[in-house]
């Protein structure tokens, strides 16, 4: 007689987790639960609720990478569980981000000699690196004011109102004003003769960005050199540029090897970049290089002796992943000069096809230049009936995530869409997402209009009851603030559904 034994609900080796208890029970979301999961169903319901994100290779709003080698995958994945700081336990580690910090270093014409090691550090990306970067130029601004007698308790930044958030959170958290120059419409870039108007005595740096977030621009850092160069020689100061190259340090010297923008200017005296964006390796992974030594106060540095040996660090976390940094180095020696050359070629390419397309439609205004970061920023021409953030919202329908946005002050009522070209973004998706847009496009033509329109209409009645009309600025701008009111009411709908 073959007896028979019944399988408990925990033997998960022969229920498939389809079959299980797992999958009826709601997951905790706020506590720890009691019991444990089996491996294959915790893997299954994770991996089963993520299909709900979107697809990162459609994110046309990130710069971020989204795509490697599979070599290069492989080589992250085995060096994932490696501490970066344990420069003692991974010396070839330590010695491949050095690798890294002098060939970009010498990428960006840093003033080195032959055999002389070149000043930087790897950071987790931009953000980080700017802090570095900001803390190294208060620093030498207060030892340079002490000095002198003279008060060191107000430092300031100048910049544009374009600059990424980064900054504002540098500005805020280590207690240095923020001094921004305005925008203006059609002109979406730090304006380099006002930025020099704005410097003072107080002024540490003046932060110059190659390849503006919003358009892709570049801004023109050797007029801002030769300006601040004269105003330097008529008071007397040594007011220094910091160049936030977070996009476009991996494009100019590749695309535009003539522009002077890094260390051939002399006020230059550091430069940060994304590793994680046009450096073409997945996010986590940034860099900051310095002029020389002594653009780097030594007090900065801190040297600890406890993970085995004397390690020098300059950084505002301690541990992190080594595999990002092994994974820049694998796309320096692997793609080289020519090889960075020609992905920046095809990426530039594609962004003219995708801003043809879009200018055949005859709908849109290009906000973008064809000189800077790959990227199309682009306006509707007429938004009285639809406008941006409806195609934006639109076009998650075909798995495009392509963002609409506000200029910054004072350029405000303008609202544009941008697509940023990666190195995965081939012609042909290019071409398809023109097709798209074009449908959403007919379909809105067959939408009534939505508040955004009714807005622009009774701005006009006003006119005509006596009242003063409002001008199209004016309209746009109730416009905007809608939108911005309607986006985020949805946002917090789907925060409360949660």
């Amino acid at each position: 007689m073959v007896l028979s034994k019944t399988a408990s609900e925990s033997d998960v080796s022969i229920h498939s987790t389809f079959a299980s208890r797992y999958v009826r029970a709601s997951l905790p979301r706020f506590k720890m639960p009691e019991n444990s999961v089996p491996k294959e169903a915790a893997y299954q319901i994770i991996n089963d609720e993520l299909m709900l994100d979107g697809n990162p290779r459609l994110n046309l709003a990130s710069f971020v990478t989204t795509w490697m080698e599979p070599e290069c995958d492989k080589l992250i994945m085995d060096a994932i569980n490696k501490n970066y700081v344990d420069m003692d336990e991974y010396p070839v580690t330590t010695e491949l981000q050095n690798r890294c910090v002098n060939m970009i270093a010498h990428l960006f014409n840093a003033p080195l000699q032959d055999s002389e090691a070149a000043v930087g550090v790897g950071t987790v990306g931009s953000s980080e690196a700017i802090m570095l970067a900001g803390l190294a130029f208060k620093r030498k601004w207060q030892n340079k004011r002490k000095a002198e007698g003279k008060p060191y308790d107000k430092p300031n930044i100048v910049t544009g109102a374009n600059v990424q958030v980064c900054w504002e959170k540098f500005a805020r958290y280590f207690e240095v004003e923020l001094k921004e120059v305005k925008l203006r419409e059609g002109y979406y870039v730090m304006d380099p003769a006002k930025a020099v108007e704005m410097v003072d005595e107080n002024t540490i740096c003046v932060a110059a960005i190659l390849g503006s977030t919003l358009n892709g621009e570049f801004e023109d850092v050797k007029l801002l050199n030769d300006l601040l160069i004269e105003k330097n020689k008529e008071t007397g100061w040594d007011t220094p540029i910091h160049v936030d190259a977070a996009s476009g340090g991996f494009i100019a010297p590749f695309l535009y090897p003539e522009l002077e923008w890094d260390f051939r200017l002399p006020l230059v005296k550091s430069i940060n970049v994304s590793g994680h964006k046009y450096g073409l390796v997945y996010a986590g992974i940034g860099w900051v290089i310095w002029r020389s030594r002594e653009d780097l106060p030594e007090e900065l540095i801190f040297h600890i002796n406890y993970l085995g040996a004397d390690q020098p660090t300059f950084t505002l976390n301690f541990s992190k992943g080594s595999s990002q940094v092994i994974a820049q180095y694998y796309q320096l020696i692997r793609l080289g000069y020519e090889g960075y050359r020609n992905v920046m070629e095809n990426c530039h390419e594609n962004a003219m096809v995708l801003k043809e397309g879009l200018e055949k439609t005859g709908r849109f205004n290009i906000v973008s230049k064809d000189h800077g970061v790959p990227l199309v920023a682009f306006s509707l021409k007429d938004n009285k009936r639809h406008d941006e953030f409806e195609i934006s919202d639109m076009l998650r329908r075909f798995g495009w995530i392509v963002p609409a946005y506000t200029m910054p002050a004072d350029a405000q009522h303008i609202t544009v869409l941008r697509v940023v070209i990666r190195e995965d973004f081939s012609r042909t998706l290019a071409e398809r997402l023109v097709l798209d847009i074009k449908k959403v496009l007919h379909e809105l033509d067959t939408l009534p209009a939505k508040v955004n329109a009714k807005l622009a209409m009774a701005g006009e009645e006003n006119g005509n009851n006596g009242t003063v009309k409002k001008s199209a600025i004016e309209t746009q701008r109730e416009i905007t603030a809608y939108w911005m009111k309607y986006v985020s009411e949805r946002k917090t709908n789907k925060n409360k559904i949660c």
